[in-house]
C-alpha cells in the first residue's frame, strides 16, 4: 500500500493519542496550570449570570441598591479576575504548543537519523516534509488550544448544570434532554470529518512533495522545457487538494450549524417556558434571565467542544501520519547483543571498537530489492586489505548494488560479507560507516561554509588540518580566489560552486575522515580531465594502505587499479588487471577500446574547432 493511502482510514487510533498524551506530559507543570486557568475561566464565565440575576431581582424589582457599592467592587474583582485568568491560559497554551511541536519534530528527526537507507530511497522528499512541517505545526496547535476548550468547556457544562438543577429542575430538564441528541449526532459526523480531513492530508502530502520536485528539478525542467507539463500536473493535485479541503470545512460547517440549532430549541423553548412559571410566579425575573443566559451560554460550550472534536478529526489524520514517522523502524538494525558492545548511533561504545584492516570478502551473497528480480545471485569476490578494485560494467550490472551492501546501506538476502574475516552484522552499523569514506557522483552539500562543508568528514578536525585536506585534492586552488575563502557560502545544496568544485569539496571530506576502506562512486564522472588529474595525483597517495573500491565508467580512471572487475547481469565475466584484461581481448578489451576511440574523436573535434 502507498504510504499516503495508508492515512485514509476511518477509525479513531488511540494508540495514536496514547504517543500524542505522552509527548504532553513532558510539560506537566504547564499543563497542569493550563487545566487550572481553564477551569478558573469557566467558574468565572458561571458566576457572571449569578450576579446579574442578583442586580435584577435586589435592584430592579426589589428597588434596594443599599448593597450598590459592593455590587460595583465585586464586578471589578471579577473583571480583573478574567485579565488575569485569560492572560495565564494564554500563556501557558503558548507555551505548551510550542514545546509540543518541538518534541514532536525532534523525535521524528532523530529517528530520521537512525533510519536505513532504503527507507529514504523510496520514501518521497515532500512526504516527510509534509510531517515534520505543517502536520507538527497543526497537531500541536490544535492540542494546545483544543485542549484550552475542551476544560474550559467542559467544566463550564457541567457547573452551568449543577447550578440549574439546584435552582429549578424543571427548567434545567429542558437541556439535559437535548444533551443526548448532540451527542448522537456528533458520533455521525465524526467518521465522515474524519474520512474528508484524511484525504484533505494526502493531497497535501502529494502537493508538497511536487513543490519540492520544482524547486530541485528547476534546471532540468527549464532544459526539457516542461513548465507547462509541470504546472498541469501540480494544478491537479491542488485542486484535488482544494475540493477535499472543502468537503471537510463543509462537514464541519454542517456538523456545527446542526448544533446551533438545537441550540436555539432549547434556548426558545426555555422561554416559552420560562416566561409561565415567571407569571404564575414560580420564578423570579432575575432567576428566568438567569436561565436564559445559561441557557445561550450552555450551548457555546457545546459550539466549543464539537469545533475541538471537529479540529481533534483533521489532528487525528496529522497525529497517524506525524507518529508513524517517530515510531517507523528501520529495517536494517543492529543485534541486541553487538549495541550492548558497540553502542549505538547516539551513544557509541568506541573503547570496544576494534580497528579495521581493510579485508573486504563477499561470501556467497545473494541480494535483491524486490522479490524475483534478483540483482546478485551466489557472488563471491574477495578485495585484500590495501588493494584498489574498479567495478566496471553497463547499467544495470549490480556495480551500485555492491557497494551499497559493502557500506551495510542494505544486507545480502542470502550468504555474507566479511570484514577483516567476520561478518559485519557481527560489528555494528556505526562501527563500519564511521570507517568508511564515500564519494559519490553528484555529492551533497551542506548551506554553510566551505571550511565546515569539508569538516564534516571529522568534526573534530582543526582548521589546519581542514586546509590540509583541502590542498590535497585541489580545493585550495580555487578558494583562494573566492572573496571570503574557506569561509564562502556554498550556497544551498553548493548551487554557487560548480559540480567540479563540489567534488573537489567532497573528495576532501572524504580525505579529512581518513577511512580504512575508500569507495568512489562514478566520483570523477562530473570532473573536467584537469581536475580529475589532481583529484589522481592525490588518492594515489591517499589509497597507498587502504582499501578502495572505484565505481566508473570513465575507464582511463581506473587502468592503475589492482584489480579490475568486469559485471555482467550480477555475475563476474572477467577479472584481473587492466593488462591482463587487454590482453585477453574479452568484454573489458571491447569496452576500453570503444570508450577509447570515442575519447579521441571528441579531443580531434575539439582541435579542429
Amino acid at each position: 500500500m502507498h504510504q499516503d493511502d495508508q492515512d485514509i482510514q476511518y477509525k479513531v487510533q488511540f494508540s495514536t493519542w496514547k504517543k500524542i498524551i505522552s509527548i504532553i506530559f513532558k510539560s506537566k507543570k504547564h499543563l497542569v496550570l493550563l487545566i487550572i486557568y481553564s477551569g478558573m475561566l469557566a467558574s468565572l464565565d458561571v458566576v457572571t449570570p449569578l450576579f446579574n440575576r442578583y442586580a435584577i431581582d435586589v435592584f430592579f424589582v426589589g428597588g434596594d441598591y443599599s448593597t450598590w457599592p459592593y455590587y460595583i467592587a465585586a464586578n471589578l474583582g471579577l473583571a480583573l479576575a478574567f485579565g488575569l485568568v485569560v492572560w495565564g491560559f494564554i500563556y501557558e497554551a503558548g507555551i505548551i504548543e510550542a514545546e509540543v511541536s518541538y518534541e514532536l519534530r525532534r523525535q521524528a528527526f532523530e529517528n530520521l537519523q537512525r533510519l536505513s537507507y532504503s527507507y529514504f530511497d523510496k520514501t518521497p522528499q515532500g512526504w516527510v516534509m509534509a510531517r515534520m512541517t505543517s502536520d507538527t505545526r497543526k497537531l500541536s496547535l490544535i492540542i494546545s488550544w483544543g485542549l484550552v476548550d475542551f476544560v474550559w468547556a467542559g467544566l463550564q457544562m457541567i457547573m452551568i448544570l449543577v447550578v440549574l438543577y439546584l435552582t429549578f429542575v424543571r427548567l434545567a430538564l429542558i437541556m439535559t434532554i437535548i444533551l443526548p441528541i448532540m451527542l448522537v449526532i456528533a458520533y455521525i459526523f465524526t467518521k465522515w470529518i474524519l474520512k474528508q480531513h484524511r484525504v484533505a492530508r494526502k493531497h497535501n502530502s502529494q502537493l508538497t512533495a511536487q513543490y519540492s520536485e520544482g524547486f530541485l528539478g528547476a534546471k532540468t525542467t527549464k532544459s526539457l522545457s516542461i513548465e507547462d507539463s509541470n504546472y498541469d500536473e501540480f494544478s491537479l493535485t491542488a485542486n484535488n487538494l482544494k475540493r477535499a479541503s472543502i468537503k471537510a470545512v463543509i462537514s464541519s460547517a454542517l456538523f456545527s450549524s446542526v448544533v446551533l440549532v438545537l441550540a436555539y430549541v432549547a434556548v426558545t423553548t426555555t422561554m416559552v417556558q420560562g416566561t409561565i412559571y415567571v407569571l404564575g410566579s414560580v420564578l423570579t425575573l432575575g432567576t428566568l434571565q438567569m436561565f436564559l443566559f445559561y441557557t445561550t451560554n450552555f450551548f457555546e460550550p457545546v459550539m466549543a467542544i464539537s469545533r475541538t472534536l471537529s479540529d481533534l478529526q483533521n489532528a487525528q489524520a496529522s497525529a497517524e501520519r506525524i507518529v508513524g514517522l517517530i515510531e517507523t523502524k528501520p529495517e536494517l538494525y543492529d543485534k541486541q547483543d553487538v549495541i550492548e558492545k558497540y553502542g549505538d548511533l547516539f551513544q557509541d561504545m568506541k573503547e570496544n571498537w576494534e580497528p579495521l584492516k581493510g579485508d573486504v570478502e563477499f561470501k556467497d551473497v545473494t541480494f535483491y530489492y524486490k522479490d524475483n528480480e534478483t540483482i546478485l545471485s551466489h557472488f563471491n569476490l574477495k578485495v585484500k586489505s590495501g588493494q584498489s578494485v574498479a567495478l566496471v560494467g553497463h547499467t544495470g550490472s549490480g556495480k551500485t548494488t555492491l557497494v551499497n551492501l559493502l557500506s551495510r546501506f542494505y544486507e545480502p538476502k542470502e550468504g555474507q560479507i566479511l570484514i577483516d574475516g567476520i561478518d559485519y552484522r557481527e560489528r555494528s552499523i556505526h562501527w563500519l560507516h564511521s570507517r568508511l569514506g564515500y564519494v559519490l557522483q553528484t555529492p551533497h552539500l551542506f548551506s554553510t561554509t566551505v571550511m565546515e562543508n569539508i569538516r564534516y568528514g571529522r568534526l573534530n578536525a582543526t582548521d589546519e588540518e581542514v586546509m590540509y585536506a583541502a590542498k590535497m585534492v585541489g580545493v585550495d586552488d580555487f578558494v583562494k580566489h573566492l572573496d571570503k575563502g574557506y569561509q564562502t557560502s556554498v550556497g544551498e545544496g553548493g548551487n554557487l560552486l560548480s559540480v567540479g568544485q563540489k567534488q573537489l569539496i567532497s573528495f576532501a571530506r572524504a580525505i579529512l575522515a581518513d577511512p580504512r576502506i575508500l569507495i568512489l562512486d562514478e566520483a570523477t564522472s562530473s570532473i573536467d580531465s584537469e581536475s580529475e588529474m589532481i583529484i589522481q595525483e592525490a588518492t594515489e597517495k591517499l589509497l597507498s594502505d587502504r582499501t578502495s573500491i572505484i565505481v566508473a565508467h570513465r575507464l582511463s580512471t581506473i587502468v592503475n587499479s589492482d584489480l579490475i572487475v568486469m559485471l555482467d547481469m550480477g555475475q563476474i565475466i572477467e577479472m584481473g588487471s587492466h593488462e591482463e584484461l587487454l590482453n585477453k581481448r574479452g568484454a573489458y578489451f571491447e569496452l576500453y577500446k570503444n570508450q577509447f576511440f570515442k575519447e579521441k574523436g571528441k579531443e580531434l573535434e575539439a582541435v579542429l574547432e
